[in-house]
């Protein structure tokens, strides 16, 4: 889930979540569970029951498009897990983002800090003329991940071979 701007580097984070039946995940009132946003108009009742998110992917990361893969896919992931397309954002004071990402899964729960998948987005002077990832799946090959690319207009295909 991308969250609010103009609270800070690292205020909201980004977050990945279970999605319960008829849940209220904050906005625009709170983030992170009960944490209230104060530069709006308050409601109490909804703030109460705010949903506090299972995984926190960094702030201002865009983390736009995910898929879940599966132990194997790829070399050296060898649990089940959530491939993150993180598109980057502009609302910081140093970069972050531009990159696919893998959360672990464990029973179902995140587990684990994410691992990069695909990075070097950035150019050494911080342009993104190199691309911003957003959405991600499996190929249909299952051994694969593709990942739209909307600066470079491509389709990246990430695969275990030898320049892997």
């Amino acid at each position: 889930m991308n969250e609010r701007d103009g609270l800070g580097d690292e205020t909201p984070p980004d977050y990945l979540t279970s999605v319960i039946d008829g849940g209220f995940y904050g906005w625009p009132y709170c983030y992170w569970g009960q944490t209230v946003d104060d530069r709006v108009p308050q409601d109490a009742s909804l703030v109460a029951r705010a949903v506090t998110p299972d995984y926190a992917l960094g702030g201002h990361t865009a983390s736009l498009g995910l898929c879940w893969m599966p132990a194997g896919t790829l070399p050296g992931f060898d649990v089940d897990g959530m491939a993150i397309g993180q598109h980057g954002s502009w609302n910081r004071s140093t970069l972050s983002g531009y990159r696919v990402v893998f959360v672990p899964f464990a029973n179902g729960r995140p587990a684990g800090p994410p691992r990069n998948i695909l990075w070097g987005f950035l150019a050494p002077d911080e342009s993104v003329s190199f691309g911003r990832p957003v959405g991600v799946t499996i190929g249909p090959d299952k051994r694969s991940l593709l990942v739209a690319d909307d600066v470079g207009d491509v389709i990246w295909r990430v695969t275990g071979g030898a320049s892997a």
